[in-house]
C-alpha cells in the first residue's frame, strides 16, 4: 500500500467527538426537509457506475453507506440486488427502514462495526467527505475488510482545493482527485474509474467527484 498524504487537520479525540455529534445533529434536525429536498435527485449515473464494476452478474450484496432516508436502497432493490443501509442519524435509519423494508444499521462513521467479507459492493454517495482526513485511511480500511475479494467501492464527494473545515454544523474535507486517490490507495484499493458531476457541464460547474475502486 502507498503512503497516504498528511491529514489536513490534527484533531483531538474530544474535537472528533464534538464535530461528529454536530454533523449528525445537523441531519437529525433536518431529516424531513432533507428527504423532501433529495428524493428526486437523479444519481442513476452513480448507481450504474457501481453496478457495472461489481464482481458478478447475479444478485449482489451492497452496503449503502450514509443511506439517508433510503432513496438509493430502493434503486438497488429495483435492480434485483440485496442492499443494507447504514447511517449515523437515527431519524434517517427509521425513515429508511420504513420506506424500504431493508435492513438498516445505525452506526457512527468513525466507529464502524462491519462484518468481514459481507458485501460485493459499497455505495458511498455524498458521505465520506464528512470523515476527517486524519481518520480517513482507517475508515476506508474498515470498508475494505467488509468487502469480499474483488469487491467494489463507489464514492462521490464534493471536490475542492484540499481544505478541511466546519461549515455551519457540518464538518467536511474537500479534496482534489489526486489527494483523494492517495488516501484510498493507501487503504488498499485500486482505482477503476472516475468522473465529475453533473455530466455535460464545464469542469468549473462540476462540484462533485465520483470514483470507483476495487479492493486489492
Amino acid at each position: 500500500m502507498s503512503e497516504p498524504p498528511r491529514p489536513l487537520a490534527n484533531l483531538s479525540p474530544e474535537e472528533l467527538s464534538t464535530l461528529t455529534r454536530s454533523t449528525v445533529g445537523h441531519y437529525e434536525q433536518r431529516a424531513a426537509d432533507f428527504r423532501e429536498g433529495t428524493k428526486d435527485h437523479d444519481v442513476s449515473q452513480n448507481v450504474e457506475a457501481l453496478l457495472r464494476h461489481l464482481p458478478g452478474p447475479t444478485q449482489q450484496r451492497i452496503l449503502d453507506l450514509g443511506c439517508g432516508p433510503g432513496r438509493d436502497l430502493v434503486a438497488f432493490v429495483e435492480r434485483g440486488h440485496v442492499p443494507v443501509g447504514l447511517d449515523g442519524a437515527a431519524a434517517f435509519v427509521a425513515m429508511a427502514r420504513a420506506a424500504t423494508g431493508c435492513e438498516v444499521w445505525h452506526q457512527d462513521l468513525l466507529a464502524l462495526e462491519l462484518p468481514p467479507e459481507r458485501f460485493e459492493g459499497i455505495f458511498a454517495n455524498a458521505v465520506l467527505f464528512h470523515v476527517p482526513t486524519q481518520e480517513l485511511v482507517r475508515v476506508l480500511k474498515d470498508l475494505r475488510r467488509t468487502l469480499v475479494a474483488g469487491g467494489v467501492l463507489f464514492a462521490s464527494n464534493p471536490r475542492g482545493p484540499d481544505v478541511e473545515h466546519q461549515h455551519g454544523r457540518r464538518y467536511g474535507s474537500y479534496l482534489t482527485l489526486e489527494t483523494w486517490s492517495r488516501f484510498v490507495t493507501a487503504a488498499g484499493f485500486e482505482r477503476l474509474d472516475h468522473y465529475f458531476r453533473p455530466p455535460g457541464r464545464p469542469r468549473a460547474e462540476q462540484p462533485w467527484l465520483a470514483t470507483v475502486w476495487r479492493a486489492r
